[in-house]
């Protein structure tokens, strides 16, 4: 079994998730919590794949056109790192 943990600020940010992105989310934490980062690789509609530049070793999962979960994973001590769930925004600031 893998552990979840989220941001400080996931709480607000969930808050003001459409619900079909928050169910989408639920079922994400749900396929972690039993198979794990490698889990999330077999379902091809989570297109889950690790980015690149500031975001270096860290990961993304889609939840939907829009919105996407960041997140590390900590193999050592089993743990998933959700560290932002936000609009798909990558442009460069």
């Amino acid at each position: 079994m893998w552990e979840i943990y989220e941001h400080r600020r996931m709480s607000r940010t969930l808050a003001r998730l459409p619900q079909e992105a928050l169910k989408r989310y639920e079922k994400w934490k749900d396929i972690v919590r039993i198979s794990g980062p490698q889990g999330l690789r077999l379902i091809k509609g989570f297109h889950d794949e690790s980015l690149k530049g500031e975001r270096k070793g860290q990961r993304s999962s889609r939840l939907g056109q829009q919105y996407r979960v960041i997140y590390e994973v900590s193999a050592k001590e089993v743990l998933v790192y959700v560290l932002d769930l936000t609009a798909h925004d990558y442009r460069r600031k």
